[in-house]
């Protein structure tokens, strides 16, 4: 580790905070959410990682607690916690509702093996001896220690293990999903490639160390850079599936937004219960969306007297004689039927005496479900058919 200053960990390490942050609202507002929680928790293990690691913190926490390398457990102990999340996430992120028992009771088995390691790594150090502060070659200086020693192998063996699984998991899991899933999938795949890779260094230069040899150079250049750069994609690759999600979920409502403006137009004038957004510009989209929605359903309520089945029969004939899919064919229709309505609804409306018109029974069908009408919204924008009856009613 030559990042004496900790720049290379400690930002990284506030990235990753900062992610954690931006998830803080959507678990407060579903604080059962396990899958949720399980990312939270990821992120801020990895955020501790990367704050630990770093050498300023190596040496503060030694000073803290007046004990020579006391930051090495810590920082074994973080890892081995990081790797049993990351475990965790993943059993829970690949389940479906019919299997959360399972998932639940694998999920404890890998908390309590994790504890066990974690516990087992803080118990050796307390038993054995390590006087002079090591703070980037531990893992060969002690490699012959009673006691230091099978604390290192035991966290290189858990984080080996942790790797294989992680691994295996991701990869059978990719096979089966797509995109951005699959992406993430792929990054903390590689990321954990990188994690066997730095295990590999390490054993190597242990090993080199049992032999009489020398290669520390694995262990204090390589295997930090490897582990930097896992973390990384590890977290990112958890974080992306759910990003994307999120950015998808908000574009498919704001085009679906600005898809009912034409709808919403033309009704605009028999929409009598909207209500101001009461968080004006930074009202959420899905608020927004929903009320959209709600106002188009009371402007075709309120003109549905006026809506002439005869006229829709007529134009969905036309329409599908004209060789047009069904469900434009019903949009196309549909619009033609709205537009006539209105006219005489407002006719109706500005006659002081005029005659009334009675309840119908419902004509049209796009406004059945989200995506007719849209189709709906469409056909009054676009269709000649609809301009023409509008010139003509």
């Amino acid at each position: 580790m030559n990042d004496s200053n900790g720049l290379g960990f400690y930002l990284p390490g506030a990235l990753l905070l900062l992610a954690a942050c931006l998830k803080l609202p959507a678990l407060w507002r579903n604080p059962r959410d396990e899958l949720l929680r399980s990312v939270l928790a990821l992120l801020l293990l990895a955020t501790a990682v990367f704050g630990t690691t770093a050498i300023p913190t190596l040496i503060a926490v030694n000073r803290f607690t007046g004990i020579p390398n006391a930051a090495a457990p810590l920082v074994f102990s973080l890892i081995t916690a990081f790797s049993g999340a990351n475990i965790v996430l993943i059993f829970r992120w690949s389940s479906g509702p019919q299997d959360w028992e399972r998932t639940r009771r694998r999920s404890r088995v890998c908390n309590m093996a994790t504890l066990a390691v974690i516990v087992a790594i803080n118990v050796l150090f307390a038993l054995g001896e390590a006087p002079v502060e090591r703070l980037r070659d531990l893992d060969t200086y002690y490699s012959g220690t009673p006691y230091i020693r099978e604390m290192i192998l035991l966290y290189l063996a858990a984080h080996t293990t942790a790797a294989v699984t992680m691994t295996l998991l991701c990869r059978r899991w990719a096979a089966e999903v797509h995109g951005a899933l699959r992406a993430g999938l792929g990054l903390i795949a590689f990321g954990y490639v990188l994690n066997l890779l730095y295990d590999i260094a390490k054993f190597s230069a242990i090993g080199a160390r049992w032999a009489g040899g020398d290669w520390d150079v694995l262990s204090m250049e390589v295997a930090p850079s490897l582990a930097s750069v896992s973390a990384l994609l590890v977290a990112t690759g958890f974080v992306l599936p759910l990003v994307s999600q999120h950015v998808t979920s908000q574009w498919g409502m704001w085009r679906q937004y600005a898809q009912l403006r034409p709808l919403s137009r033309e009704l605009r004038g028999a929409t009598r219960h909207s209500i101001a957004l009461g968080g004006g510009p930074w009202t959420p989209i899905e608020i927004r969306l929903t009320q959209r929605e709600s106002d188009i359903h009371d402007g075709i309520l309120t003109v549905s007297p006026y809506l002439r089945p005869d006229t829709r029969d007529r134009v969905l004939r036309e329409e599908l004689e004209a060789g047009r899919p069904a469900d434009e064919a019903a949009a196309v229709a549909d619009a033609v039927a709205l537009v006539t309505a209105i006219v005489h609804w407002g006719r109706a409306r500005d006659t002081p005496q005029g005659p009334g018109a009675e309840a119908a029974s419902p004509v049209l069908t796009s406004p059945n479900s989200p995506s007719g009408l849209v189709r709906m919204s469409r056909a009054l924008a676009k269709s000649p058919t609809v301009r023409s009856f509008r010139q003509t009613v």
